[in-house]
């Protein structure tokens, strides 16, 4: 799916909604092409109720048939390297090879909480995520592997068995600083930014491409994304506002979306996602 198609997906934001299956079936009834869920340990303190979105995102597969799943994202720094490509490896067999693998290190809120439970220095969270990305590469791909690091230290490490999709699982970096943008570019096979503006995506989407470039990286089949609110414009009729802003994005260099409805219930969050797929989907389809 990393090619010149256009992709939609949702991602659950509903508070206190746990139906994963029930979601993800809906989504891949009204054409959608992934769901995502993020996650959190404990986000903030006190925390709201949260989901880990490898489990997660096991349950939705396990409901549909085609629908990618999309870890949206899965906070790297809190794994052990090993422990994490295991999981990643598994819930991509079990959904026969349909996990796009979302990353990031949860640099724009104040989750410091989740940090301290387990015991992780925060201001080591990017470069953590650097190891562990090169860590796992190496386990999804190889046996009886040993990594002396930074970080962690093991030895004679073998998973079984490795991701369904070879070599693993496309690996979407998300983020807003400089220091994301250059782990896309470097190490991921997916760029997934957070609530830029058209201007912001396309001087990301550049900087992505040079520093692959430099990198000598052949990004022919990356993942080009974005996370955008939708304020559900098309429930007060504007759905030609909605296609406009998509396309605009588009012409930015954006081919996955996905879209957080806004929403207090699930009911709502329903509707939104059925206007979306027959006023906005339908047009781009």
């Amino acid at each position: 799916m990393a090619d010149n198609t256009i992709t939609f997906g949702c991602n659950l934001s509903v508070d206190n909604f746990w139906d994963l299956p029930e979601f993800a079936k809906r989504a891949e009834d009204l054409g959608f092409d992934r769901v995502a869920i993020g996650e959190h340990v404990m986000d903030g303190n006190p925390p709201r109720p949260t989901a880990m979105g490898l489990p997660a995102m096991a349950a939705a597969a396990g409901a549909t048939t085609r629908l990618r799943v999309l870890t949206g994202i899965v906070i790297a720094p809190l794994y052990h390297p090993v422990m994490l490509a295991k999981l990643v490896a598994t819930v991509d067999q079990i959904s026969g090879g349909r996990l796009d693998f979302g990353i990031g290190i949860s640099g724009q809120r104040d989750t410091r909480a989740e940090f301290d439970a387990l015991e992780i220095p925060v201001n080591t969270r990017g470069r953590r995520t650097d190891e562990i990305l090169r860590a796992m590469k190496q386990l999804w791909q190889e046996d009886h592997v040993s990594h002396h690091g930074r970080f962690f230290n093991y030895d004679d490490v073998t998973l079984l068995p490795k991701p369904f999709q070879q070599p693993y699982p496309p690996i979407w970096v998300a983020g807003r600083s400089d220091a994301a943008v250059r782990r896309a570019a470097i190490a991921g096979d997916g760029w997934y930014p957070y609530l830029f503006t058209v201007n912001r995506l396309r001087r990301s989407n550049a900087s992505v491409r040079d520093m692959a470039e430099q990198s000598g990286r052949d990004l022919s089949r990356f993942h080009w994304g974005a996370e955008d609110i939708a304020r559900a414009l098309c429930i007060t009729g504007n759905a030609e506002d909605c296609i406009g802003a998509v396309q605009e994005r588009i012409d930015a260099g954006v081919r996955d979306f996905v879209f957080g409805f806004l929403a207090g219930e699930a009911d709502d969050y329903f509707r939104q996602m059925e206007l979306f797929s027959s006023r906005v989907l339908t047009h781009f389809k």
